[in-house]
């Protein structure tokens, strides 16, 4: 029981940068926003909020049910770091991310970035990851032929849809293409897609298409321009937005301009007769924009010419974004200059990044919008639900299940983050990249050329794939559904993650669960922008609510083989004492029901018993 005069209860405070508790989560500089503490009823003293260092008191606004709020008022005409001192008695407490605790942890704090405007669209939307060679084949007649070209000592190679992936991939084309996306355009939107990734579609020799040899050209293989122009008007009237994927850093080593003795030498550098290439991949020679104005004006023309008429494209994915240039100073500059010219063709374009570790530097509101949310989403849920490292290669027993470790991590990493590129980050299970999620619950370590496809199907646990999935649609942030992974596709990580999808072999489980779980999404609006706070639970289960103006989801989830009983605090969300809830849907056992179950809170408490390698969802509005 919280409330009455019980003194501090460390559980009750609560605060994000939610409009729950920010009357603007996307101020424009100058603007004073108002921010909101939650506490106890009755066990608070004092409370001040520190913005960058200096301690602003806050003053009791309402009381409601077991809960005080605190308010105060700031002017952001600048980045504010902030986080809340809490008096009891003698006691004095400090709350950001890592809690209400007698200690500040710097690391967690709480932060507000005038001017950051993050598109709406993008923000919580469904997206899907498009891997374009291999989705489906549209127009066969555009189809790379065998032998028609050698590419790094390997010969075209026309694959039949149904070949499997080998171990060298790069020159073999299975025949996806655009004519092929447009064909299942119905297909995405019945499945709740809001907007599409392609991966690179400019002119290149391999199905990857990651080493460009033409900016201005979509490859003869996907299509062309105009075709392009069409899928994004398609793409709109089914209320689905298109971002592209940029590779800027690096070209293909058949670009016209790599010639040394030519008129774009210096697009590139050199040493002696030899480029540099990107990581020492011989076919990734990296451009050189500090030394060809030429070059860095091109860029940012082509990053302007694919979001402008007649293409109309919603964004650009910027691959290996961080990596762009020879300093980081430099690399600041171009993608201040890159985004201010892309909004100012289109004000609503989406700039996401591919990035590793703390992209803190590139989210200040002038650069990127959001990133590829690999350290706060994929690796966290990877090892929480799998026990695996997101690309098979190495076992993380120590993770699994472990949800204070989860917790922690996806927490630290929040804070890296302003609330709006939150709620856009890419939260994806699989890619490109990366080994298939299905793949991931074997608990296998393996690639493709160590233990063959076969081996990346075998003891999969489908009902973990289905509680990863729910919390995939519950959490902040955009789920983003890698093509094949509704469908069923297991794969080591690349080249075997680029499998042909399955087109009438689908798993039909797995396909009509992400239908409800886009639409449980759709239709609760605290799961796009309501705030997060876990609730602590049992090893091997992990909890956490999402909740907004009178509506609240509960997730709970159990990764054991065990069946667990489970009493949880669901008050923390907010929700009265004797809160009647809904369960909207539970997986467990390789399958899922959405048959409505009632449950009546005791106490403030929420009991569950939940089946082995299960998830269930509540509702409460």
């Amino acid at each position: 029981m919280v409330g009455g005069n019980k003194g501090f209860v460390p559980a009750a405070v609560f605060s994000d940068e939610t409009g729950n508790f920010l009357t603007n989560p996307q101020p424009v500089s100058g603007e004073v926003v108002g921010v909101s503490l939650r506490c106890g009823q009755n066990g608070v003293d004092k409370v001040c909020l520190v913005a960058n260092g200096a301690e602003v008191p806050m003053a009791k606004q309402k009381s409601h049910g077991i809960f005080d709020f605190y308010h105060t008022r700031l002017t952001v005409d600048k980045v504010i770091n902030y986080y809340f001192i809490i008096h009891s008695g003698v006691d004095k407490y400090f709350y950001n991310r890592a809690g209400a605790k007698g200690y500040l942890d710097g690391e967690c704090n709480f932060i507000i970035v005038p001017d950051f405007d993050v598109p709406n669209w993008a923000q919580g939307a469904v997206m899907y990851q498009i891997f374009i060679d291999r989705f489906c084949n549209g127009d066969p007649s555009n189809d790379v032929m065998d032998d028609q070209y050698i590419y790094l000592g390997k010969p075209a190679k026309k694959m039949a849809w149904s070949d499997p992936v080998e171990n060298v991939d790069i020159c073999n084309f299975y025949g996806g293409d655009l004519a092929g996306i447009v064909s299942k355009m119905e297909y995405l939107a019945g499945l709740g897609v809001e907007a599409v990734y392609l991966t690179p579609l400019f002119a290149s020799p391999s199905s990857h298409k990651y080493d460009i040899s033409d900016y201005e050209n979509i490859d003869p293989g996907f299509g062309d321009n105009k075709l392009l122009a069409e899928l994004v008007a398609i793409a709109h009237n089914h209320g689905i937005k298109v971002i592209l994927d940029g590779v800027f850093n690096h070209c293909g080593h058949l670009h016209t301009w790599l010639d040394k003795d030519g008129e774009f030498a210096g697009h590139f550098l050199w040493d002696g007769d030899k480029y540099q290439a990107w990581w020492g991949h011989h076919n990734h020679p990296k451009l050189n924009y500090e030394g060809s104005p030429g070059l860095y004006e091109y860029m940012l023309r082509i990053g302007e010419k694919w979001v402008l008429p007649p293409y109309n494209a919603d964004g650009w994915r910027l691959d290996v974004a961080a990596d762009l240039g020879q300093s980081k100073e430099f690399n600041h500059q171009f993608w201040r200059d890159f985004r201010r010219r892309v909004r100012d063709a289109n004000p609503h374009a989406l700039i996401l990044a591919e990035h590793y570790g703390n992209p803190a530097d590139w989210l200040g509101g002038d650069q990127w919008d959001a990133v590829m949310n690999y350290d706060g989403f994929m690796e966290p849920v990877s090892g929480f639900f799998t026990g695996m490292q997101k690309h098979s290669e190495k076992a993380l027993p120590h993770l699994l299940g472990d949800g204070k470790a989860f917790a922690d991590a996806v927490n630290r990493f929040a804070s890296k983050m302003p609330h709006p590129a939150r709620l856009a980050a890419m939260n994806q299970l699989s890619n490109h990249d990366h080994s298939r999620f299905l793949t991931r619950t074997n608990g296998r370590i393996g690639r493709l050329h160590t233990h063959g496809a076969t081996a990346a199907d075998e003891g999969t646990n489908l009902a973990i794939m289905l509680a990863a999935i729910a919390f995939q649609f519950t959490w902040q942030g955009c789920p983003t559904i890698y093509y094949g992974d509704e469908a069923g596709l297991g794969g080591w990580t690349d080249p075997d993650n680029r499998r042909p999808y399955p087109w009438g072999e689908e798993n039909p489980v797995l396909m009509e669960f992400h239908k409800e779980a886009a639409n449980v999404r759709k239709t609760s609006p605290a799961l796009r922008h309501g705030s997060t706070i876990f609730l602590p639970t049992l090893q091997e289960t992990l909890a956490f609510a999402r909740f907004s103006h009178g509506q609240a989801i509960i997730a709970v989830f159990n990764v054991s083989a065990t069946h667990k009983q489970l009493a949880i605090p669901a008050w923390r969300a907010g929700l009265p004492l004797d809160a009647r809830l809904t369960r909207i849907m539970q997986t467990d056992s390789g399958n899922f029901t959405t048959n409505h179950v009632t449950y009546i809170m005791d106490e403030g408490l929420l009991f569950l018993t939940l089946p082995p390698f299960s998830s269930n969802l509540l509702k409460f509005c």
